[in-house]
């Protein structure tokens, strides 16, 4: 197997390389090859000119690339010298210089999709059985390039495997298909850096990035998750990732004044490791401040940075940085490997095995090799991280393990093409180094952040560990010295935390700057900082201010209450004073008075005012479906009953004054016996409208949920006030009959007057009624059922106070009263004056 490594020197220059003819051994066979892609130069570098013994700038870039290169050989060494992995199986590289550019990475690209043993690319409809020069890829680093290169090798279902690009656009696997990476995503990376805002409450920040493919879509993931968290954005910019253009000055100084004009102390810089120190270098020129940076491994790793002068008076910088291990013997690797590049056969051997031919048709001699030493590259080999490079390799490597059904005896000599990879690398995990790690639905491996903040001793930078990341954020914020005098974190806000049940209400045409504004009654606060306040369920309620909804509790008039004990205590002696009448009257049953009166009809009214007055019972408690249409039927068929009986007195005395011609013909039908026969047509009338009631709309059990704020109300409703009326209509109709009968009759004198208190019984039923029935329909409170008690314990008690009361009052106190000439019934004198 062979892993392609190739210089393809695309620029307009010879990019240097190393001093152990790195540039023969660019390719080297094997069963298999990978392709690699690293950024060994740039168009500006030329170490021959380097004078002073630390790295330049471009150094630096080169050296990153270099130390990825050799990661990716000494992985490939290791598992060609593996006696389970590959056993029998070897593996080959060709290895190319990007040169930092998205366009000149697609002539590497172009080679590794060449038919193996030619330079052409078929062009086929089926692919299934293309071998390309290379099995698998191992890179490029950036985004922006593997962004181009992933297309081109998703086309051929090639594996494309990164060690540095985290756009989350890579994460479309519909996209780019056989593309993974051994980094996370910058979507994990914004999640850290928005937990790390809410942690220290900085909402009030500006961002700034790169113009380039990884700052662009860094930015764009933190502006959207920024909003929903609470934060706000006061600023967000773009700086230009090539320095040598004329407005990259401008425009760098013009991101300065901005910054400062939004008086932020908090500053999130997604860029690379150059745009981020001309930035930086701007910042303190210009008088900026000391400010928080927050940023990523892409700039916060690089010496780059770090060599900006007076560097420690930017502020606090602290950023994340991905959670990687140590390679164990790497270091060990590549100091041999520079100690034994002097010695010519080792060279000579190297250039046996580079395959000249393709040299010279990509030109791939290094003309600037001898300018690299171990120690221009030992400083960087604990800063670079090669643990991605290096899992990079082992994926495909224990890819081919599964693709080829390798055992412990050896592998089988089986060609394997390079889309039948792609199975292996979804599905199954994979141990380096006693690791595991396994490519997730996005093809990306997510192995945590750390969270470092630059340390300053004696004027050198130690990238200090004070938090992790992995789903959740864990801060050690005792150990962070802020730039502040006190050294606690600045404030950053545009606007207050909202506390605890108050709601964000935006003033003016900034969203982030608004007022807190309690939450009302029956609403209550349900997130952090939310611009408005949640209804409570019906069922439930909550006070000014609230964060949570209680159960609301059952409001009806209860046994317990004081005005409900009251009530009842007024049931009883209306209850006892019918009773008490009722025994007088029993007592007296055969005198005068009692015979006047109605006789046993009285004690039947008796009896129905009795049970009228316990009917009051029925409105105290919970009221149920049962309990409310049985409310209004019992007082209705109670009352009925009362005036039943009160009937036949009033038309029999209706008949004697005012009908004195027809009365000795009619009067048998309304005394006597026959006066309980119209007793009881009118009672089963009566029971007939409240079957029509039933039928046309009784009183049903109402939850009231809005007119007590924290109760709910249960009432019974009036269903049909149709029903209503034809129930108690006939009562009044009743009354209306026997008020007509009685209240123009006179009495001789010396004779007691029984019209007088069917009149005053009558009268005051219509006035109870009438205040009744407007209270009644306007109440919706607990008070509705205490009105019908009330009406009911005043109907009462107006009857008995007005009808026998009085007669009670001559039974005790005046029985000389009781007499036939005082009580003579009006019936039994007319006959006398007829015949005088």
């Amino acid at each position: 197997v062979v892993l392609g490594l190739w210089l393809c020197l695309g620029c307009a220059w010879a990019a240097p390389l190393s001093p152990w003819c790195l540039s023969a051994q660019l390719r080297r066979p094997g069963d298999f090859v990978l392709g690699g892609l690293f950024p060994f130069g740039k168009d500006t570098l030329n170490l021959a000119a380097r004078s002073e013994p630390t790295l330049l700038l471009c150094d630096r870039l080169f050296t990153d690339g270099l130390i990825w290169a050799l990661a990716m050989r000494f992985a490939i060494e290791q598992i060609n010298n593996s006696s389970w992995l590959l056993p029998g199986v070897t593996l080959g590289y060709d290895m190319c210089d990007t040169c930092f550019e998205p366009l000149v990475a697609l002539q590497p690209s172009l080679l590794f999709l060449t038919r193996n043993g030619t330079r052409a690319i078929g062009v086929l409809c089926d692919y299934s059985e293309y071998q390309p020069r290379v099995t698998a890829v191992i890179g490029p680093h950036k985004s922006d390039q593997c962004l181009l290169t992933a297309k081109l090798f998703s086309s051929f279902l090639i594996p494309q495997v990164s060690y540095g690009a985290s756009s989350e656009a890579l994460s479309n696997t519909e996209l780019y298909p056989s593309f993974y990476r051994t980094v996370p995503s910058d979507k994990n990376l914004v999640e850290a850096v928005v937990l790390l805002l809410n942690h220290f409450g900085w909402n009030w920040v500006a961002t700034v990035a790169s113009d380039d493919e990884y700052g662009r879509g860094a930015q764009a993931l933190f502006l959207s998750m920024a909003g929903p968290n609470s934060i706000c954005i006061a600023f967000e910019g773009l700086i230009p990732t090539e320095l040598a253009e004329p407005d990259t000055t401008k425009q760098l100084e013009n991101t300065i004044k901005l910054i400062n004009s939004t008086k932020v102390n908090v500053i999130v810089l997604f860029a690379h490791s150059v745009p981020a120190q001309a930035l930086l270098q701007h910042s303190l020129a210009m008088g900026l401040g000391k400010k928080v940076w927050l940023g990523s491994e892409a700039w916060l790793l690089s010496d780059i940075a770090t060599s900006v002068p007076n560097i420690q008076s930017v502020g606090t910088v602290l950023g994340f940085v991905m959670r990687t291990g140590t390679v164990p013997g790497f270091q060990e690797f590549v100091a041999e490997l520079f100690s034994s590049v002097a010695q010519e056969e080792f060279c000579r051997r190297s250039q046996e095995l580079s395959g000249l031919e393709d040299a010279e048709v990509l030109d791939m001699h290094c003309r600037q090799c001898g300018n690299v030493t171990l120690g221009d590259i030992w400083p960087m080999l604990g800063v670079t991280p090669v643990q991605p490079v290096h899992v990079a390799v082992y994926s495909v490597a224990h890819a081919l393990h599964r693709a080829l059904g390798c055992t412990s005896k050896g592998c089988p000599k089986t060609p394997v093409r390079s889309w039948q990879l792609l199975h292996f690398m979804n599905t199954l995990p994979f141990e380096v180094n006693g690791q595991s790690f396994r490519f997730d639905q996005s093809h990306g491996t997510n192995t945590g952040y750390k969270l470092i903040l630059w340390a300053w001793r004696d004027g050198t930078v130690t990238y200090l560990p004070v938090g992790d990341y992995d789903q959740s954020l864990y801060v050690r914020t005792s150990q962070i010295q802020f730039h502040t005098p006190d050294k606690k974190e600045p404030t950053s806000e545009c606007f207050r935390r909202c506390q605890p049940g108050q709601f964000r209400r935006t003033k003016g045409f900034n969203l982030c700057c608004y007022d807190c504004t309690d939450c009302s009654e029956n609403t209550f606060w349900s997130s952090t900082d939310s611009t408005s306040c949640s209804p409570c369920p019906q069922h439930q309620w909550a006070p000014t201010r609230s964060t949570r909804c209680h159960d609301r509790t059952e409001r009806f008039l209860s046994w317990d209450e004081p005005l409900a004990m009251a009530l009842l205590a007024l049931v009883a002696l209306t209850a006892a004073l019918s009773c008490g009448a009722a025994l007088l009257f029993l007592q007296h049953l055969q005198s005068p008075l009692v015979q006047l009166a109605g006789g046993a009809r009285s004690l039947l009214a008796l009896l129905w005012l009795l049970l009228q007055s316990l009917s009051c019972c029925l409105h105290v408690g919970r009221p149920s479906t049962v309990l409310c249409p049985l409310q209004q039927l019992c007082y209705a068929l109670c009352l009925n009953g009362c005036l039943s009986s009160l009937l036949p007195k009033a038309l029999e005395i209706t008949l004697v004054t005012e009908f004195p011609r027809c009365a000795p013909r009619l009067l048998r039908w309304v005394t006597h016996g026959r006066a309980w026969l119209v007793v009881a047509v009118s009672i089963l009338t009566q029971v007939l409208l409240c079957w029509c009631h039933l039928h046309l709309g009784p009183d049903y059990l109402v939850a009231d949920y809005e007119s007590l704020p924290r109760e709910v109300l249960l009432v019974c409703g009036t269903q049909s006030w149709a029903a209503f009326a034809l129930l108690h209509g006939y009562n009044s109709c009743l009354a209306f009959v026997c008020f007509l009968c009685t209240f123009m009759v006179q009495t001789p004198g010396r004779r007691y007057n029984v019209a007088r208190g069917i009149t005053f019984a009558t009268f005051i039923y219509f006035i109870i009624w009438i205040f009744f029935l407007v209270i009644f329909a306007t109440l919706r409170t607990v008070l509705r059922a205490v009105t019908q008690i009330c009406t009911i314990l005043a109907t009462t008690l107006g009857i008995l106070g007005s009808y026998f009361v009085p007669k009670c009052y001559i039974l005790v106190f005046r029985p000389d009263l009781n007499t036939r000439d005082y009580c003579q019934n009006l019936s039994e004198e007319q006959p006398e004056e007829d015949r005088q």
